[in-house]
């Protein structure tokens, strides 16, 4: 098991990697359907020193969880192809020992009492930051990680909030707003500006 590929690397001519190379002790499994946000994730997780492998679904985390049984995980709860718990399960049945933490974007406390049941040590609502991240990964027993140094904003959250809605919603201005209860010139304007800082 090399490389697989998502429709996402058909359209881009890109292939996964599936397998962990270098330190395993550092292996770190992110599930998300999320591209820009999986990227970003991934890319500072390796420079924290973690082997990373990023994939898009529950059927490849499930592989990667089958076949590497990496000491890391990093899961969104709704993925396109299914529910982020079955990788947990997973992850759970390859390598009891493994910490996992459960991100999300509908974050309630039904869904994080299932995702702690699963056997995920913490659940973070997206967009989750990379020190956060790490901080739940490497947490010592403490019951939450500390709050990071510099959160973001709440009006950095809202605007990547919209982003991903406008997204998931194929770029559609009027489906959108629909969605997010906002009026249409609203979230234009929301979306015509740059990112607030963090």
């Amino acid at each position: 098991m090399d490389t697989l590929k998502t429709t996402d690397d058909l359209l881009s001519g890109d292939a996964v990697k599936l397998t962990f190379t270098g330190d395993v002790t550092r292996s770190l499994l992110i599930v998300d359907d999320d591209a820009p946000f999986r990227t970003r994730l991934a890319r500072a997780m390796e420079k924290r020193g973690f082997n990373v492998v990023a994939v898009d679904s529950v059927q490849l985390g499930i592989e990667v969880a089958q076949e590497s049984a990496p000491a890391f995980a990093v899961v969104d709860l709704r993925l396109g192809d299914g529910n982020g718990l079955d990788v947990v399960s997973a992850l759970r049945d390859a390598r009891p020992d493994a910490r996992v933490v459960m991100l999300t974007g509908y974050g309630n406390i039904a869904t994080a009492v299932a995702a702690v049941k699963a056997g995920a040590v913490d659940y973070l609502p997206k967009p989750a930051d990379a020190d956060a991240v790490e901080s739940a990964l490497l947490a010592d027993g403490r019951p939450l990680p500390q709050p990071p140094e510099n959160p973001m904003s709440a009006d950095r959250v809202r605007w990547e909030h919209i982003q991903r809605v406008f997204e998931q919603c194929e770029r559609n201005v009027s489906e959108t707003a629909r969605r997010l209860k906002m009026h249409r010139r609203t979230l234009q304007r929301i979306l015509n500006k740059h990112a607030p800082r963090a």
